[in-house]
């Protein structure tokens, strides 16, 4: 088996699809690298990336717009298997000779689909079977391009799927993607490997391995500055920096008063004791609180606190010789998601503060090891580094620290009192056993006050919201149904032990509408 772990890879072209990156992280899952393009993106830059493969997500359009988006028909005549799915299926059908209608009922959620028995796609389903799988489309592929077969049906998609065998051209109007679907991992599996004939080279110990070959050959005897924040990214960033250069790597520690409880503490011990990797540790508390004084939109903050950030790295790494590189933590969904935005294929909803390159001032090159990984990659990677479970599996922790679970202004009383609410609620959690069941769990500040009594005392004190939601992949996510009496003795002890907070309430938003953090 090849050790390269990108060598055999997957193209995915994104017509805007909420499902696009459940798409890649399938096809990572099959044990293949793959990347996610713009849908418009160049010839040449598809020829360089000599895929073995190209998948063609859905999309939020009809094929009927005017401006409809369409893949150059370049990929057609590669000699390389293409698979279109929703959106993807129909632009191949109609750019390839096949037409596409309206339905007249639109199709979204469980529907049946049944294969036939000639399918190449589905061999490794039994011939006829019948599976779940998720639709979401208004409309169809009515007419078939030359030389294609339905090869699939459901009740409202009599051309359910499609396939041209000879020139290995595919089309499912379901999302195999979706965890929904039955057999979905399966079907990509065999697409990847044995249409595709992929090997099976992406994993944690060759990923690892080039990695660090490529670490040395960028970096030679060029220091290195990381902004460690002691999240997950960042901290299997270290280590895999660290087993690369070794000595080479300095980490810039900034303990900037947005911080949860003892973090500060606790990443110097990890990093300096259990790693002997060296990490600086910079207390700018102050520095970021005079920054985001009556800054109250989260946008702003964020910028606020990510251009701060740099200025102190900036002043470190001046101090240091020889430094001609910053690493950071940035991982494949942030780059993603800034691509698109900038594309205008989605929406911004928030900005990455450590996507998009840095400013010229500081005279670095930017090095980013995990720029090109999913988190549960990353954290497969954290794993055979060494780095405790604590760590690897803690609950993601936004860039700005509490800046942003902190509604509006940010002021030192706040952070203080939701230092103290958040760790009771993860102190809870973890005695409970239930800190691995959610995703992700916090409290947010409100900065208003509400009446209490406490004794034969009346109060007038803060609000803070509980969250903590369920989700394989935070594109989606649902609030966790956490027992009362779990909630009540969570509710009970804030109100108690933190002077300063009268009122718990428990955000029980989904996502979407709602994000899951607030700001």
């Amino acid at each position: 088996m090849n050790s390269d772990s990108n060598a055999d890879k997957i193209l995915i072209l994104d017509f805007g699809s909420q499902y696009t990156q459940l798409i890649a992280r399938r096809v990572r899952e099959s044990g293949c690298y793959c990347e996610v393009f713009s849908c418009d993106v160049a010839e040449d830059k598809i020829k360089l990336f000599a895929p073995k493969g190209i998948i063609l997500s859905g999309g939020p359009e009809s094929t009927s717009a005017s401006d409809a988006p369409e893949p150059t028909e370049l990929i057609y005549n590669m000699d390389t298997p293409v698979l279109g799915i929703c959106y993807g299926m129909q632009i191949m059908a109609q750019q390839l000779g096949g037409s596409v209608a309206s339905s007249s009922k639109r199709e979204f959620g469980h529907a049946r689909v049944k294969i036939g028995n000639t399918a190449s796609i589905f061999k490794n389903i039994q011939s006829n079977a019948e599976f779940n799988a998720w639709m979401s489309h208004g409309d169809k592929v009515d007419r078939l391009p030359e030389g294609f077969e339905a090869i699939a049906q459901s009740d409202n998609s009599p051309i359910a799927a499609m396939e041209h065998a000879q020139k290995k051209l595919y089309g499912f109007q379901f999302h195999p993607e979706v965890t929904h679907t039955e057999n979905g991992q399966q079907i990509i599996d065999h697409f990847v490997h044995e249409i595709c004939d992929c090997d099976s080279a992406w994993n944690p110990e060759n990923i690892i391995k080039n990695k660090v070959a490529e670490i040395k050959k960028i970096v030679g005897n060029d220091q290195v500055v990381l902004a460690l924040s002691g999240g997950v990214d960042s901290s299997v960033a270290a280590c895999l920096l660290s087993k690369a250069i070794g000595s080479k790597l300095t980490c810039v520690f900034v303990n900037n008063g947005l911080l949860r409880l003892n973090e500060s503490e606790q990443v110097m011990e990890t990093f300096d004791k259990h790693f002997k990797i060296k990490v600086l540790c910079i207390d700018a508390q102050d520095r970021f609180l005079n920054k985001l004084s009556g800054v109250q939109d989260p946008e702003d903050k964020r910028k606020a606190i990510g251009n701060l950030f740099i200025d102190i790295f900036q002043e470190e790494s001046v101090k240091l010789k020889n430094v001609k590189w910053l690493a950071q933590g940035t991982i494949y969904p942030d780059v993603i998601e800034s691509a698109a935005a900038k594309t205008n294929k989605a929406h911004l909803i928030k900005s990455h503060h450590n996507v998009g390159g840095l400013p010229e001032k500081m005279n670095l090159s930017l090095i980013e090891p995990l720029r090109d990984l999913f988190k549960d990659e990353v954290r497969q990677i954290g794993v055979a580094l060494g780095l405790s479970k604590e760590i690897v599996f803690r609950h993601p922790f936004p860039g700005p620290g509490l800046g942003v679970r902190i509604l509006g202004e940010v002021k030192k009383e706040y952070a203080d009192l939701l230092r103290e609410a958040d760790n009771i609620f993860i102190e809870e959690l973890r005695a409970n056993n239930l800190y691995d069941k959610v995703a992700q769990a916090f409290v947010v500040f409100i900065p208003v006050k509400t009446v209490g009594v406490m004794g034969d005392g009346r109060r007038y004190e803060y609000v803070v919201s509980l969250r903590a939601v369920e989700t394989t992949d935070f594109m989606t996510a649902h609030w966790a149904k956490l027992p009362y009496d779990f909630l009540e003795k969570v509710s009970t002890r804030i109100i108690n032990e933190v002077e300063g907070i009268a009122r718990v309430t428990y955000d029980i938003s989904t996502k979407p509408p709602a994000t899951i953090e607030w700001e």
